[in-house]
């Protein structure tokens, strides 16, 4: 991305370079050559204008954390393009006073005062210009806003997500934890009803042989007696 921009930075710098060079060519070249340079100043200053529109959008798509320096530069270039235009506007205007002085034959004066009324009309389409410039410039800054509060709300938004998974994740092996213990418990009662069934049966089982035992002895007594008694 960074790479792109300075190729177009780079382009810009010979362009604009190119253009201050014939802008200053301008006033001391005569009429017709005066007419060509005017005619490739222009369309250089639209591939200059294509350039910077160019960067701007490379500045978009750079991460918001690192967009302050372009933005910097940009403001610069910016600022360039209107002096460039600002100098090839006088520069348009003293070689269209020569013109109309030389197919006319005005006198002087009256140059001077034709010339003053155009340099105030410019200085009203400049001033007009700038106040354009500075709403198009607070439209980039509130998109850039814009842009970066949606990245925000996109970032909280996984957050969100991230913590609604781990909460079902979390659910879940709850779930299974308490189908487990649950299991166990159920196993436990289980062997408790068997050991208390057992012991049970061995107690009474020992009782009834211990009913045996003395049931036996008192029949032998009674035969030992009935032997005496013989």
């Amino acid at each position: 991305m960074s790479s792109d921009f300075e190729g177009y930075e780079q382009d810009f710098a010979v362009l604009t370079a190119e253009i201050t060079g014939k802008i200053a060519r301008v006033p001391r070249l005569p009429p017709e050559e005066k007419k060509q340079l005017v005619a490739s100043v222009e369309k250089q200053l639209e591939e200059a204008k294509e350039l910077l529109e160019q960067m701007d959008l490379e500045v978009r798509e750079i991460p918001p954390q690192s967009r302050g320096m372009y933005s910097n530069r940009m403001r610069s270039y910016k600022q360039e393009m209107g002096k460039l235009e600002k100098d090839f506007k006088r520069s348009r205007i003293a070689y269209s006073d020569e013109v109309r002085n030389e197919l006319l034959g005005d006198d002087g004066n009256s140059s001077e005062n034709q010339r003053a009324h155009l340099l105030d009309n410019t200085e009203r389409l400049e001033r007009s210009s700038r106040r354009l410039e500075a709403g198009y410039q607070i439209a980039v800054e509130t998109e850039q806003i814009g842009q970066e509060m949606l990245e925000n709300l996109s970032h909280d938004r996984e957050k969100i997500q991230r913590a609604r998974d781990r909460l079902r994740e979390t659910d879940a092996n709850l779930g299974k934890s308490s189908r487990v213990l649950t299991g166990m418990l159920r196993s436990s009662a289980f062997h408790a009803i068997q050991l208390m069934e057992n012991l049970l049966f061995m107690y009474f089982t020992r009782k009834q042989r211990k009913i045996y035992v003395l049931c036996d002895n008192a029949v032998v007594g009674k035969a030992l007696e009935f032997e005496h008694v013989l």
